[in-house]
């Protein structure tokens, strides 16, 4: 279906499957699985250390992510947002009996030889991961909730990713095939996540400019994953620049 342009007609409403078609061509423009980081990592050229040093600083990512959508929760006037809401904290940090995203990270830290304590601890993250990410709990903190949960979206894009990402990491880097428990849960996590938030999404954007509001908070959470592989990138891979601090590869 085509999607009407902001310049036409742009008081009108754009219907659910016009909606969700603007988001996910943001998908298409903008997530990160076109990123050269990620297609290096497909492609299995991507060495045991600069796996570790993305596995090191997407943690802090993973960690954040119940923060992030506790602030959310918080800010939820309407009970069954919230008990909806709820369950994204629960599917990070566990519920006390079954173990949670957070947690399968580590494992897959450990996976690529990483101390587990210290990737907890945030040794050797670059500065510009938490700069990345702290702009994400910014955004859900400051703007509206509305573009909050929009924000949340790239989870449309996101099974897929995560699919193309296993088999690829157990074709190239078999040694890894132990710690890929965190992405098996995301693949129905992450579509379940999504239609709550689109539907959310469609059914508060009172307005055409509201709907352009949650598609530009999508947009920048896209740029927010951008940015951190761009700092992998330029760190790990070309020029291969770490900062003071940053984590230092040891290649055998």
């Amino acid at each position: 279906m085509a999607v009407r342009t902001v310049d036409e007609n742009a008081d009108t409403l754009l219907s659910f499957d016009e909606l969700r078609a603007q988001l996910r061509a943001v998908g298409e423009e903008r997530y990160h699985h076109k990123h050269p980081f990620h297609l290096m990592m497909h492609e299995g050229r991507l060495s045991r250390g600069q796996l570790q040093a993305w596995a090191l600083n997407r943690y802090y990512y993973q960690s954040m992510i119940p923060v992030k959508d506790s602030i959310i929760l918080s800010r939820g006037p309407d009970p069954a947002f919230r008990r909806a809401w709820r369950k994204r904290v629960i599917d990070h940090d566990g519920d006390g009996i079954s173990e949670g995203g957070i947690k399968r990270w580590l494992k897959l830290a450990e996976a690529t030889g990483l101390n587990a304590e210290q990737v907890q601890a945030g040794t050797g993250i670059l500065p510009a991961t938490r700069f990345a990410v702290n702009e994400y709990l910014n955004i859900v903190r400051s703007r509206s909730l509305l573009e909050a949960v929009a924000s949340s979206l790239t989870e449309l894009f996101s099974r897929d990713l995560i699919s193309l990402r296993m088999e690829k990491l157990r074709q190239h880097y078999p040694w890894l095939s132990g710690g890929l428990d965190y992405f098996q849960a995301r693949l129905t996590q992450a579509p379940e996540d999504a239609k709550f938030a689109i539907e959310y999404v469609y059914e508060n954007a009172k307005t055409r400019e509201q709907q352009e509001l949650a598609t530009k908070a999508l947009r920048d959470k896209c740029d927010i994953l951008w940015a951190q592989l761009d700092a992998l990138y330029f760190s790990y891979v070309q020029p291969a620049w770490p900062p003071p601090g940053a984590f230092q590869i040891e290649e055998k």
